[in-house]
């Protein structure tokens, strides 16, 4: 792969349509937000000619209207490649064209300011193998990503053929992430939906939240067992925003356990959680092969700290050595009460 400092880091988004470009803001917080920047090198960027608006120079205090098209281009800081390290990963399935790696909780995806190394895309880069090009070095080889704090199962291309791919099918909603949540309270059906669309958090820009201007975005939700002071749910995304079962389950009053940002940080000695762990984990992938067309079912039973929390949560303390829990409440099942609907056939309150 071509060194970073050799070739810079570009990006574009489209005001109005992007996620967080939001028409009205001005043109350095949009471009510092949406590159993941310090306003600082934001605005170094704009009056240095690096951001174009629909072709043109615009002022660091140009307000975006929408349908303008963004395009950025950020040099690297001098120095600033991106290092291969050699950190052990888990990786569940590999070939020539791709590879799914399961995730541990409190790794960051890709490089940015403030996590330079030990990233997952560090480690990817140390095993010496290809791979795509598409996002960049910082982002080499990522299909989609997860949180610092969630675990579970990523894709990685290695391919830029099979990064086209598979970036489509899951624009297309053709590939299937099922995740494990632990939810304070109990939610009043055993199969709901949220159909809420999310944006920034006009009051905290560094959260996500329900708003009026934000993207569509779906998740369903079945309870797969009710305990004293928690649901267990299966989540079922239809879209893939930013935190955005977290955001979901916040926005009905039940926040995932653990989850400082969203409400749900309560408690943690009696979830039985360690410090900045949420119990939201990517149990479950589903997808084509993107060269083969074969199905690629993959599985990740819960890490150990998330079973042992589970086994104080649910009082069962076998689970805490069960090879995998989830099959004991039915994860894996597809036969549950259709999402949208309360279970006594009334219109599900949760859903708006």
């Amino acid at each position: 792969m071509t060194p970073a400092a050799d070739r810079g880091r570009q990006f574009a988004f489209t005001i109005g349509e992007a996620e967080g470009a939001d028409a009205g803001e001005r043109l350095d917080l949009l471009v510092a937000r949406i590159g993941e920047l310090s306003r600082a090198q934001a605005a170094t960027l704009i009056a240095n000619g690096h951001v174009l608006v629909s072709g043109r120079r615009e002022r660091a205090s140009y307000r975006g209207e929408t349908g303008d098209a963004v395009q950025v281009t950020v040099p690297p800081p001098p120095g600033r490649d991106i290092v291969a390290e050699q950190i052990p990963l888990d990786v569940v399935y590999e070939d020539e064209h791709l590879l799914v790696v399961d995730k541990p909780a409190g790794m960051v995806v890709h490089p940015a300011p403030g996590n330079w190394s030990g990233t997952l895309v560090n480690a990817l880069l140390g095993r010496g193998e290809p791979l795509a090009e598409g996002g960049g070095e910082e982002r080499a080889g990522l299909v989609h990503r997860l949180d610092k704090d969630t675990s579970g199962l990523l894709v990685v291309a290695k391919t830029d053929a099979s990064h086209r791919v598979l970036s489509t099918a899951l624009a297309a909603r053709q590939v299937t992430r099922r995740y494990v949540a632990v939810c304070w309270g109990h939610v009043n059906a055993d199969a709901i939906t949220v159909d809420q669309p999310i944006g920034r958090d006009p009051r905290d820009r560094t959260r996500m939240a329900i708003v009026p201007t934000g993207k569509a975005a779906r998740t369903d939700f079945v309870r797969l067992a009710r305990f004293d002071a928690v649901d267990l749910l299966r989540a079922h995304l239809h879209s893939g925003r930013t935190h955005q079962i977290r955001v979901h389950l916040a926005s009905v009053g039940h926040p995932v356990i653990g989850d400082d940002t969203y409400g749900g940080g309560g408690g943690r000695r009696l979830a039985a959680l360690p410090p900045r762990r949420h119990f939201l984990h990517a149990a479950w992938l589903r997808f084509r092969h993107p060269v083969s067309g074969a199905v690629v079912d993959l599985r990740s039973p819960l890490p150990r700290d998330l079973r042992h929390s589970l086994a104080v949560l649910s009082g069962m303390p076998e689970l805490d050595t069960h090879e995998d829990p989830l099959d004991v409440f039915g994860f894996y099942r597809t036969d549950e009460p259709a999402a949208g609907a309360r279970s006594d056939g009334a219109p599900d309150a949760l859903a708006g």
